[in-house]
């Protein structure tokens, strides 16, 4: 299994799969936000996995993002595709447009971002965090769709699960920031120790709060935009996948973890080498 999608609010299955199947994954951090869904799309293997579960049942902030990449890893992932609702911070980004987001800013505070600790440090790249291949791939995909996509900028992640104040969105303007979001942030990070090639298509579902004619963000506003963005949000993902090149990667996320581990080897915990095995056995053995 090659490529991985993470479906975001109101994207709960990937139709178009053949050959399905269930899995139920126990990883060294628990469990996953639900069963993966293995199978293949025009030919290609997929795994595809609910971010928030089935039912959309998982705060942001109670997403296990550790279990949910770790599986995806396990089962041979190396491209990930994320989709995800987002606030827009700029007038041209209209609710349902789409974004190919090319940097992140993270303004979490209680959420775990990384598999490392506990004995052992690592410290990746991060300048970039979303593969530019991979982005590359979304935005030819969504504008081949007919969707309005903006190719490129900034996404910040918040805590949530309240959605910003107007102090707030205003100062998230303020800095230059494009668009808001609960959940990329982790994604990425994590993605990116474990050498997954990840990327986002974020679909804009409302002015966030800032706007002076949108000044009042309702769940039942966003649901209204996500479900009208996840159709094309879907065809995009699809013909996205149709692009991933096959063999051997050429981007520097295939090799994020090289000189990133600062602990010597006989230093690590076996008990954290061996949680760990997924990801070191490529530099340790």
């Amino acid at each position: 299994m090659r490529i991985g999608i993470i479906g975001g609010s109101g994207f709960y299955q990937m139709e178009g799969l053949t050959d399905i199947e269930e899995i139920e994954i126990e990883t060294p951090f628990g469990k996953p936000s639900d069963a993966l869904i293995m199978g293949n799309l025009d030919g290609k293997p997929v795994v595809f996995l609910p971010r928030h579960g089935v039912g959309h049942r998982i705060l942001p902030s109670e997403i296990n993002v550790r279990a949910n990449i770790y599986a995806l890893k396990s089962l041979g992932v190396e491209w990930l595709i994320a989709v995800s609702a987002v606030g827009s911070l700029k007038q041209e980004i209209e609710p349902r447009h789409f974004v190919v987001p090319n940097q992140l800013y993270d303004h979490t505070k209680h959420r775990e971002s990384t598999f490392f600790g506990d004995g052992i440090t690592a410290h990746i790249s991060l300048a970039h965090p979303f593969c530019s291949i991979l982005s590359d791939h979304l935005y030819t995909a969504a504008t081949e769709v007919g969707t309005t996509v903006h190719n490129g900028g900034t996404y910040i992640c918040m805590e949530g699960p309240a959605f910003s104040t107007q102090a707030e969105s205003n100062v998230y303007r303020h800095l230059g920031f494009d668009i808001i979001g609960m959940t990329a942030a982790q994604e990425a990070k994590l993605a990116r120790e474990a050498e997954i090639c990840y990327a986002v298509l974020a679909c804009s579902t409302d002015y966030d709060c800032w706007h002076p004619e949108h000044d009042h963000v309702t769940t039942e506003m966003i649901l209204d935009n996500v479900h009208a963005n996840v159709e094309a949000s879907k065809k995009t993902v699809r013909s996205t996948v149709a692009k991933i090149p096959a063999g051997e990667r050429s981007c520097a996320c295939s090799t994020a973890l090289q000189y990133a581990l600062a602990t010597n080897p006989d230093k690590i915990p076996p008990a954290k080498r061996h949680q760990l095995k997924l990801l070191l056995d490529k530099y340790l053995l």
